[in-house]
């Protein structure tokens, strides 16, 4: 049987609810599938195949564009609960009835939405580099750190490295290495438009802006939560990984050192370990 790797499976298309969304699938059918969710301005090149590929050996992993973004069809909604129902539409569409869910950023919004609306479906839920909805700083970054975003390189992919990585020799260097490892491959996906854009930083500053102290939506977020974030993440404020973890009532925390907001992918062999452990525990 063909073993596919994060490099060589093929893009797939589900027509559902009448968008054509993208999706790549591939490893072991075994367990509960392992869904991911992106960060904003990402697509299906973006994920990370040190992380893909080591949860590929043991269950099937999950990619997609959700509607609008990137290959897929359709429109990008401006709030996160209609990016929520249409994860939930290509879930269904792709015939899954479990999953756990691996969101970053922007997708630990909409990761947190589904589980919400739809408890049954999800399992198990990580959320790396993340918020609770009105969380500190989300959607009104200061206006240096936004401009980050929108930086023009010879390599745009170069982009994530102020980004994702704290400024620090060594996590430049594992920055760099996550940079040579998302375009590695071939067959690339298409880019997303600024249209979609401009809706999920509108998505964002809304669900950030819906200010409740007490976060007591979080008492709903009933699935066993890894929540994980750098010690320093300037994008999505740490202080969030905690609040994240102190309100819903099934959750842990782990934070990695010289860590800014892509720790998963500056210590992908430590955060698939610790990520596995928490998967295939009881």
């Amino acid at each position: 049987m063909l073993r596919y790797t994060h490099d060589t499976v093929p893009s797939q298309f589900v027509e559902a609810g009448g968008v054509r969304y993208a999706y790549r699938r591939f490893g072991e059918p075994n367990g509960t599938p392992l869904v991911f969710f992106q960060h904003f301005m990402g697509n299906l090149d973006d994920h990370d195949s040190a992380l893909t590929d080591a949860f590929a050996q043991e269950r099937e992993v999950i990619l997609f564009n959700n509607a609008g973004v990137a290959s897929s069809g359709g429109r990008t909604p401006d709030t996160i609960e209609q990016m929520a129902r249409d994860a939930g539409t290509f879930i269904h569409a792709v015939g899954l009835t479990v999953i756990d869910i691996l969101a970053h950023s922007m997708g630990g919004l909409v990761g947190q939405q589904v589980a919400l609306d739809r408890p049954e479906l999800v399992r198990k839920l990580i959320l790396v580099g993340t918020a609770p909805r009105g969380g500190q700083g989300l959607g009104a970054m200061p206006p240096e750190t936004e401009a980050l975003f929108f930086e023009t390189y010879d390599r745009q992919e170069d982009m994530w490295l102020p980004i994702l990585f704290s400024p620090s020799k060594e996590s430049q260097a594992a920055g760099r290495s996550y940079v040579e490892r998302i375009t590695a491959r071939l067959d690339r996906d298409a880019p997303v438009a600024p249209e979609a854009v401009q809706a999920q930083a509108a998505a964002i500053g809304t669900w950030g802006a819906r200010m409740d102290d007490t976060y007591g939506y979080l008492a709903g977020l009933k699935q066993p939560t890894l929540v994980v974030n750098g010690n320093n993440d300037i994008i999505v404020p740490t202080v969030n990984s905690y609040l994240l973890q102190q309100h819903a009532p099934n959750a842990q925390l782990i934070l990695y050192p010289d860590a800014n907001h892509g720790a998963h992918h500056q210590y992908p062999e430590l955060f698939v370990k610790h990520a596995k452990l928490f998967l295939d525990s009881e």
